[in-house]
């Protein structure tokens, strides 16, 4: 199965896009939290991995959705470091899913490149096996000049674990690079796993659960959250409008607040120096020291 599927869509289906990209707003960066998977492998009766492995069919299709509506950018919740405490069987079988997913997209870079997609991961990838480390590595690194759309893929992710992997990059690089007035709430931010990233317009968490699960924590507090009770696995293209409708039903409520939040973050970066060249600097050696990461993962 392909990262992004080959969709056919209805008439009907053509019409009401066209119809809700003509009439509002389109998120820049639509959130997925894939719940429902496990629930949706025992109403089948089907294995557990079977149903994680239709659940990846699915985000196939939801990324050409957001490709034709015009979305630049998804990222999915598909691996919390929660996840490690269940059954070994399970966790090894959702591995080996990854391990046969991201050999795929190694094989399909020239579709990818085609489509502009590029694929980051966000999470300890180190917390992973040193095989599936280097195809994350290689996945990333192969796909790295695209920019049409950005998939990120939470895996190994927990927002407590991003923000402690955050100001443990702070007390690891910036003893030497930074003074201590540099050290900031927008500096942390920029230390995030989501550091080239803009908040999610959009989050769309399925299987009728209303929390969050430790997703994004630092970056949701100017996001339209939708919850739906469709299992991910069975979420159609109308499940997906329906989001979109609702994010631009709800926006407009957002618009001061965001407003406000971005004038706020614009004056604690101006009131901490963090425009400096100084802090610029240490910004620029994070995201050379992550590639090299990226580059040793793929070698070994």
């Amino acid at each position: 199965m392909s990262w992004v599927s080959d969709y056919k869509y209805t008439w009907t289906e053509r019409i009401a896009m066209r119809t809700l990209r003509a009439c509002g707003h389109i998120p820049h960066h639509v959130a997925f939290v894939m719940d429902g998977n496990r629930r949706f492998a025992r109403s089948q009766q089907i294995d557990k991995i079977e149903g994680h492995s239709r659940g990846f069919e699915k985000l196939a299709d939801c990324l050409r959705w957001c490709l034709d509506v015009g979305v630049r950018e998804v990222t999915t919740f598909a691996f919390s470091i929660e996840n490690f405490k269940r059954s070994n069987e399970e966790v090894e079988g959702l591995f080996n899913l990854a391990r046969e997913k991201f050999a795929r997209l190694l094989e399909e870079t020239a579709r990818l490149d085609e489509h502009g997609i590029r694929i980051r991961v966000i999470g300890n990838i180190e917390l992973l096996p040193l095989d599936l480390q280097k195809l994350v590595a290689s996945a990333m690194l192969s796909t790295e000049r695209n920019d049409k759309l950005f998939l990120n893929v939470a895996f190994a992710y927990t927002s407590r674990d991003e923000i402690t992997q955050a100001v443990e990059t702070i007390l690891r690089h910036g003893s030497q690079d930074l003074a201590g007035e540099d050290i900031s709430e927008r500096l942390l931010e920029e230390c995030l796993y989501t550091r080239h990233s803009p908040p999610p317009d959009l989050v769309f968490r399925t299987s009728g659960e209303t929390r969050l699960s430790d997703f994004m924590m630092w970056q949701l507090s100017t996001s339209v959250l939708y919850f739906s009770n469709v299992l991910w696995p069975q979420i159609t293209f109308w499940h997906f409008l329906a989001s979109i409708l609702a994010y631009q039903r709800d926006r407009w409520q957002l618009d001061d607040f965001r407003r406000a939040e971005r004038m706020q973050s614009y004056q604690l970066a101006k009131s901490t120096d963090f425009y400096s060249e100084r802090v610029q600097k240490f910004l620029t050696t994070i995201d050379e020291d992550r590639r090299k990461l990226l580059v040793r993962l793929a070698a070994n």
